[in-house]
């Protein structure tokens, strides 16, 4: 199964209850009046698009509108479909790695699939016959370093850990040192699952990217601060980002569990509100399942007539 139908697989939810509800507003009526405008308003909203990305779409459309002199409904839609992905398109999914070393600090809260998404991404690169190590940062919570060892014994790639309660940072220093050492091309370091409102825990995030990024100057490897949200707490993690974003400069985006919202518009809401570009999507438990994101792909999969 190619990704596209796999996208769209996923996001079934989100197309049974936004897209429909959308495409029911251009269709259901003969005329482009201040009702359509209203209706729609409430929809984005609900679809966790958000306030202020619901305003300026609708404001785009009522400029198309006036603009291009359209008077039917329908036409409507395919201007609607274009500035979804006119705010999306700026986005480039994925990676650039252009250092001999490359280095990913993913963070996150816990249960936002942190883990799974650090394995994924690893096992990716790994098949592209990239040398991959992980780093077992987060030194908080019971259970952490171990899980990511065990990911570490499947793929096939060495894992660098101290003992839980450890300080993070150290963890983060001998990771660079040993990647560089051993000429690893992708570096990953996992770190705690913190709850975002504990100021101790952020100040420790900021020392672990300090000593990243330190380390990282000296030998000219790449940094890239990647943040994994779970698409189903909707505008949580738009909160949750504003605030891991001040903390340590995200670079991107991983948003997980599409497959598990009927609020696909948190997507919209995400590249929109917080300017941060979104480089990987989740829609299964798969490891295919996580990819690249693809604005293009992904206005296709949900407004596509196509199952």
């Amino acid at each position: 199964m190619g990704f596209l139908q796999r996208l769209k697989d996923g996001l079934k939810k989100t197309k049974e209850s936004f897209v429909n509800q959308v495409t029911n507003i251009f269709t259901g009526r003969t005329n482009i009046d201040d009702e359509l405008f209203e209706e729609l308003e409430e929809v984005l909203i609900q679809a966790d698009v958000g306030v202020k990305t619901t305003f300026t779409l609708i404001e785009k459309l009522k400029e198309n509108v006036e603009e291009e002199e359209i008077t039917e409904p329908e036409e409507l839609m395919d201007y609607f479909q274009k500035e979804l992905q006119s705010l999306l398109q700026n986005d480039e999914g994925g990676f650039k790695f252009d250092k001999d070393l490359n280095i990913i600090m993913v963070v996150g809260v816990n249960g936002a699939g942190k883990t799974t998404t650090i394995a994924k991404i690893a096992g990716r690169h790994k098949e592209e016959g990239k040398k991959v190590m992980l780093a077992a940062g987060d030194t908080f919570r019971a259970g952490a370093i171990e899980q990511l060892q065990i990911w570490g014994d499947r793929l096939g790639v060495n894992v660098i850990a101290q003992q839980e309660g450890s300080d993070a940072a150290a963890v983060a220093y001998d990771a660079v040192q040993s990647a560089r050492a051993k000429e690893v091309d992708l570096l990953i370091v996992d770190t705690a699952g913190r709850l975002h409102t504990q100021t101790n825990l952020m100040e420790e995030l900021k020392k672990v990217k300090r000593v990243i990024d330190r380390e990282a100057a000296e030998i000219n490897a790449g940094v890239e601060v990647l943040l994994v949200l779970d698409a189903t707490t909707g505008q949580n993690a738009i909160s949750q980002a504003k605030l891991f974003n001040d903390a340590v400069e995200v670079d991107g985006v991983a948003l997980t569990k599409l497959d598990g919202t009927a609020k696909g518009g948190i997507v919209i809401a995400v590249k929109n509100e917080l300017d941060i570009p979104i480089k990987l999507i989740g829609v299964g438990e798969a490891a295919e399942d996580l990819q690249n994101f693809d604005p293009e792909e992904f206005i296709e999969a949900l407004f596509s007539s196509e199952d």
